[in-house]
């Protein structure tokens, strides 16, 4: 596919990337999808290390730096500073069983969450080449002045995403401006900007999760989620 082509080459290029296997960041994580469960600061300043080959990430630092925590498929799990387990989330998944707390209020439930979008935001646009992965032309968009052209990716079950179905928004110059999917009951809009390169990868820096309209333009506030990548390091 033409547009996949010219997205990954603007990422970095597929050689690039199948030549490394590790990332290490160093990020921040708010929005009110955070702060209202009560976790205002729990990932702020917090670094992330994981595997792009297998869904693995570490978290270091959270709960003023406190605490580790690890996701992975099979389990969540809470660690303190000298590696043992404080507590432990056997087969999780994004259907939250507590009625009526917000979303993320337990602090496993946050690790699995921002686990499980970290690797996504890192991982694309190259896990869209994936054989598993069922990807879509879709018609360009209309972005205030900009038209973005559109991919939507069907992503197999046996990955852990935050939707099964995402579309991915590109740019002019071929880089990921945007992706959408249905999430606790609501449509949102993942806005990406400030590209920068990082070990011959190309990374958006600043990303905004955000409700969207039924026209699918976006509600500015709340704003769900924000994460700031200040450094990466891949291997």
């Amino acid at each position: 596919m033409a547009l996949l082509d010219d997205v990954i080459d603007a990422s970095g290029g597929m050689a690039r990337w199948n030549s490394l296997d590790r990332f290490t960041l160093h990020l921040s994580v708010g929005g009110t999808l955070v702060s209202s469960a009560g976790h205002a600061r729990e990932f702020k300043d917090v670094t992330a290390e994981g595997s792009i080959r297998t869904q693995s990430v570490r978290f270091t630092g959270i709960t003023g730096g406190e605490h580790s925590g690890s996701f992975q498929p099979d389990a969540i799990t809470i660690e303190d500073l000298n590696g043992e387990v404080l507590r432990t989330w056997r087969n999780p998944s994004l259907a939250f069983p507590e009625a009526g707390l917000p979303a993320l209020a337990d602090e496993l439930h946050l690790v699995f969450f921002c686990g499980v979008a970290i690797w996504n935001y890192l991982t694309a646009p190259f896990l869209l080449a994936h054989p598993d992965v069922v990807v879509e032309e879709l018609t360009p968009w209309r972005e205030n002045s900009e038209t973005w052209r559109r991919l939507r990716a069907q992503f197999p079950a046996h990955l852990i995403m935050l939707a099964q179905e995402q579309i991915f928004y590109f740019d002019e110059n071929a880089l990921q401006r945007r992706m959408d999917h249905d999430l606790f009951g609501m449509k949102v809009a993942h806005f990406s900007w400030a590209h920068d390169r990082f070990g011959g990868l190309v990374v958006p820096t600043l990303r905004r999760a955000q409700t969207l309209r039924p026209d699918g333009t976006a509600i500015a506030k709340p704003v769900l989620m924000d994460v700031e990548i200040f450094d990466a390091v891949f291997e």
